[in-house]
């Protein structure tokens, strides 16, 4: 099989990296390419279960918070905004 590098750039890159590992083109392609596909893989299933793991974190943790509805007047005691704090009365 034939690989056709089209570009300078490509070309410098592929024998700069063979320099650099001593490997021959070749091998230092064929090395670079499986550890991108590796790394590219590895992230595609990372990803894949992301909102499960997610939601997994929250079941696990859902029992340590107060998770009940806030009133007005606690939202504003817990903001800071206290008709003492707004300079007007209760």
């Amino acid at each position: 099989m034939a690989l056709s590098i089209k570009t300078e750039e490509a070309d410098r890159l592929a024998r700069e990296l063979a320099r650099l590992t001593g490997e021959t083109m070749t091998d230092a392609i064929t090395k670079a390419m499986s550890e991108r596909l590796e790394r590219l893989r590895a992230e595609r299933e990372t990803n894949a279960d992301y909102a499960e793991r997610m939601k997994a974190f929250v079941r696990d943790r859902a029992d340590r918070y107060d998770r009940r509805p806030v009133s007005k007047d606690e939202w504003d005691d817990a903001v800071g905004d206290t008709p003492e704090m707004l300079g007007l009365a209760r």
